[in-house]
């Protein structure tokens, strides 16, 4: 099984849409995938058109209430699960304060678990907090979505060392795959000029022994549209909500990347 987390602790780069139409079309394509909803703000769930009601067990309740995975996790379509948030998660930080090995809480969780998958994504919360921890020393891959603009590059640093320490304390195993280079608009000198910054960046890494070492940036760019940003209000994927956009064109192509292998 490969476990994906797709995080940037910056809002607004593509982050959630990514983790959820990346699922779906790997489930498409019949891959078992589960998403793992670990943002508070539970864009994920609500895009899978799962609002919990009061007594409906989230993955809040695995980290805090010690509710089995299982219990938690529903089919949301053919090939693919969900396991869902919500604003509960919030208080997670807080509660979770007094917990001894609080950042390994989901990785413990997830062993327990013998649900067979072919693919995990979790979709981490826009910040760099024990949340996002619990995520990057659960998986063992990092996918970092960019919204190509002049402050793309700003706080990847800050998230590089984030993930470097994981990596050297918590989870010997993790290494950053790929960046996707999401809301990319193909009209503008901006957006190649970024692209080929953050390749250039990746490039003269090779050599280093870092968990970016082997990190490129995917091929496939997510074209701004229109109808992956109305396909949540629907409760729906971009394939479900405008199967013939080019929105659905690019997650398709980009879960071809995926299957291939590394970047």
């Amino acid at each position: 099984m490969r476990s994906i987390a797709i995080m940037n602790q910056k809002g607004g780069v593509g982050k959630t849409t990514t983790a959820v139409n990346v699922s779906a079309a790997l489930a498409a394509t019949g891959q078992r995938v589960c998403l793992l909803d670990m943002d508070p703000q539970a864009h994920a769930s609500l895009h899978f058109g799962f609002e919990p009601r009061p007594g409906d067990a989230t993955i809040y309740d695995v980290l805090v209430a010690d509710a089995r995975i299982a219990e938690v996790r529903r089919e949301a379509a053919e090939n693919l699960w969900l396991v869902g948030s919500s604003l509960d998660l919030a208080a997670a930080e807080v509660e979770m304060a007094g917990i001894v090995g609080r950042e390994v809480v989901l990785r413990d969780k997830l062993a327990e678990d013998d649900f067979p998958l072919d693919y995990l994504i979790v979709d981490c919360p826009p910040s760099l907090g024990v949340l996002t921890l619990n995520a990057l020393a659960a998986v063992e891959e990092v996918f970092i979505p960019l919204q190509p603009h002049f402050l793309a590059l700003h706080g990847l640093s800050k998230l590089l060392e984030t993930i470097d320490l994981v990596a050297r304390r918590l989870n010997n195993r993790l290494t950053i795959s790929g960046v996707i280079l999401c809301m990319y608009d193909v009209n503008t000198r901006l957006a190649a000029e970024v692209s080929q910054d953050v390749d250039a960046f990746f490039r003269n890494a090779k050599h280093d022994k870092t968990p970016w070492a082997h990190a490129q940036t995917f091929q496939t760019r997510i074209r701004r549209n229109i109808r992956l940003a109305e396909a949540p209000s629907f409760g729906q994927s971009i394939f479900q909500y405008a199967p013939g956009s080019s929105g659905a064109e690019d997650y398709k192509l980009l879960a071809r990347e995926i299957l291939a292998g590394r970047t």
